[in-house]
């Protein structure tokens, strides 16, 4: 790997270089910065600490960001700091220059250098979000010793891969209230996201709060929805934090909530449309015959705007098939009158006619990629979410780039399909492909998406983080900071300091756990967790129809989660056993066994209702198979007959339990064909 420095830094006494996974070695930063240099410096933590601001009117956003860094120190060091608040002095220990204020758009700039020596820290940017970024970096340095806490010396110079680092959450499907929204806010502060994509409607809610159309909350929310007061708030909350809100209006597809308020609008007279419960693509939709269809739109739209003073707004526009279009001598009419010979060109029309109406409103229409279509105008924002698709050379992605438009893409880092960090850590937005400088200027960045079908408040931190913070190095850091094993390094570190923050992706496990267990006794459940995962892809809920909105998410796979621990060490020590059959291997593995082997017994004291007696068959079969080939790798040798029951056990593991997987069984699989005879 290239070095991200040079190799002589002139005129800072005292510093070295290290390539980029040397350095990584030693630091825990996430994202990684462009260019950092270490030196043999310290800046002791101590309650003399303070924070000079040196700004245009020191912003509202720098005070409190300087102001959160105070506390967030002081409650992980527990130094007791004299002053809490930025000071006046400006022989601070901390300062912070700026030079403008941001507006928060794509020509942001969020650049800015860092400079640790053992006496001083100085933080330089061009704005104030440049500057809440250096700070965010800063607190990722704090290290300690037995004598104290202190931050690390370097120097770094840094700046975004892309201007659009986006995090979308939906929740239409499960309401997330605004307690969660501002600690994930926190948390994508923390690696420098800074796109919170609201997904507010869909077929299963509502959630926003209308004066004009007073149904909508009535009728379509189940009386879950933000106010308007709310939603300011939550902009303002981001906007503090440097991060843009992108409100998503799902439209003419996804819109049940919308018809059962407003049934009028609907595209199937006599339906009785209802606010659904279940997940899926539904066939209700608006009818884009009726003038009155954007009458209402428009009206709804000059309401709701106002709230998002950014300039980009979401208007859905994916999986619409059609049927009720199809099944209206209306709309077919419509079709014929305005030569739209398909569904697509109809949804086509009806974009166009939006794309006025929200350009009219200093808006810029964005929607998912089926919207990509030949009379689709440039001005509007292609969210690429199904990658290659039919008829086109390549992804939606590059394809838009390069027909003219903005492109954003999801493609990749759908996090709701619950696989693992891995998988879309290797993921590289724009990949090997060859774009000229407009074209690459067009690919603004990326999200990475939590879609809440099985997710509620009580689990939803758990599913986006800390895979997230990974992911958001992708698209801040170099492209050649891909090392997935220094990362996976980094993030052991970073998961704490999620927590650190409020996020309960930790915590929240043991509350379900205890709520499965009906005890404080966990640990046999937690055991279990380590070695299983939630079914990906959406096959736990195979279309969507096992869970509604108000089933139980306080189960087993819910407590679960991608990169189970315990399943990585053990599938590790397989490969290491199997490539060097050593004492120090043998024993590695040989404690695992025993661990499942006593799990069992402590399983059985606490199984004695229905939700833990539906894992009793994981956690015995485990526990006998883990018997059979512990004394298979003490003696060198398995018997025939052993060799069978650990196959047949290995066949009954593989199937999935309690919606979820045991992800060892492919490592055990190894393990026994090394005692095939």
């Amino acid at each position: 790997m290239k070095k991200i420095i040079s190799i002589i830094i002139f005129g800072l006494f005292g510093y070295v270089s290290f390539s980029q996974n040397k350095l990584s070695d030693t630091f825990n930063l996430m994202p990684w910065p462009q260019e950092i240099t270490k030196s043999n410096t310290t800046f002791k933590i101590d309650e003399k600490l303070t924070i000079f601001i040196n700004g245009k009117d020191a912003t509202e956003r720098v005070n409190k960001s300087s102001v959160q860094f105070l506390r967030r120190l002081a409650n992980k060091t527990g130094v007791f700091i004299d002053e809490g608040f930025p000071t006046k002095n400006k022989n601070a220990s901390i300062e912070i220059n700026f030079h403008s204020v941001s507006n928060l758009t794509t020509e942001s700039d969020e650049s800015y250098s860092l400079n640790i020596d053992d006496n001083k820290i100085t933080i330089n940017a061009k704005t104030d979000v440049g500057a809440i970024r250096g700070l965010e970096t800063l607190l990722q340095l704090v290290n300690f010793n037995k004598k104290g806490y202190y931050f690390e010396g370097v120097s770094i110079t840094d700046f975004p891969r892309f201007v659009w680092r986006g995090l979308m959450i939906d929740v239409a499907r499960h309401f997330q209230p605004v307690a969660v929204i501002k600690r994930n806010l926190d948390a994508m502060a923390s690696v420098k996201l800074n796109v919170f994509h609201w997904h507010l409607t869909d077929d299963q809610g509502f959630r926003v709060e209308s004066k004009v159309f007073p149904r909508l909350q009535e009728v379509a929310t189940d009386g879950l929805f933000y106010t308007q007061e709310q939603i300011k708030d939550v902009v303002k909350y981001a906007s503090n934090l440097g991060i843009r809100v992108v409100p998503e209006f799902d439209v003419p597809g996804h819109a049940s909530a919308i018809l059962a308020a407003y049934p009028e609008l609907g595209s199937k007279e006599g339906y009785e449309y209802s606010v659904e419960r279940f997940s899926g693509v539904f066939h209700p939709t608006l009818n884009p015959a009726k003038e009155v269809t954007y009458l209402f739109l428009e009206t709804l739209f000059t309401e709701i705007a106002p709230l998002f003073p950014d300039e980009y707004f979401h208007i859905g526009g994916d999986e619409n098939e059609g049927k009720h279009w199809d099944e209206n001598i209306e709309i077919q009419e419509f079709k014929k009158k305005h030569n739209l010979n398909t569904n697509h060109d109809l949804q086509t029309f009806f974009n166009i006619k939006l794309e006025k109406i929200l350009k009219k409103l200093g808006k810029k229409l964005m929607g998912w990629d089926e919207i990509l279509t030949p009379s689709t105008p440039t001005t509007a924002v292609i969210h690429s979410w199904r990658g290659k698709q039919e008829g086109l050379k390549q992804s939606t992605l590059i394809e838009a780039a390069k027909k003219g438009y903005q492109t954003v893409l999801s493609n990749g880092y759908y996090i709701d399909r619950v696989q693992s960090v891995e998988k879309h850590y290797n993921v590289d937005p724009i990949g090997n492909t060859v774009l000229t400088k407009e074209e690459r200027k067009r690919i603004l960045g990326a999200e990475a998406t939590m879609w809440s079908e099985l997710v509620t408040p009580l689990t939803i931190d758990s599913r986006i983080w800390p895979r997230t913070a990974a992911i958001a190095e992708r698209f801040w850091s170099n492209k050649k900071v891909n090392d997935v094993n220094n990362m996976q390094k980094r993030l052991k570190v970073v998961t704490f300091q999620l927590e650190e923050l409020g996020i309960t992706h930790l915590k929240n496990k043991d509350v379900i756990l205890r709520n499965i267990s009906n005890s404080q006794d966990i640990h046999a459940l937690k055991t279990l967790t380590n070695i299983c995962e939630p079914l990906k892809i959406y096959s736990r809920n195979k279309g969507g129809t096992e869970y509604k909105t108000f089933s139980p998410f306080t189960l087993f796979a819910d407590a679960c989660t991608p990169d189970a621990t315990d399943a990585k060490a053990f599938n590790k020590a397989v490969v290491s056993f199997l490539a060097n059959k050593s004492k120090e291997n043998q024993t590695k593995l040989i404690a695992f066994f025993d661990l499942w082997i006593n799990n069992h017994t402590k399983f059985q004291k606490i199984n004695n209702n229905p939700k833990t007696d539906v894992l009793e068959p994981l956690s015995s079969n485990l526990a006998l198979l883990s018997s059979i080939l512990k004394t298979g790798l003490i003696s060198g040798k398995l018997s025939t007959n052993n060799y069978k029951k650990v196959l047949k056990l290995i066949n009954k593991l593989e199937k999935p339990i309690a919606d979820t997987e045991l992800v060892i069984t492919s490592k055990l699989k190894k393990l026994l064909v090394n005692y095939k005879k």
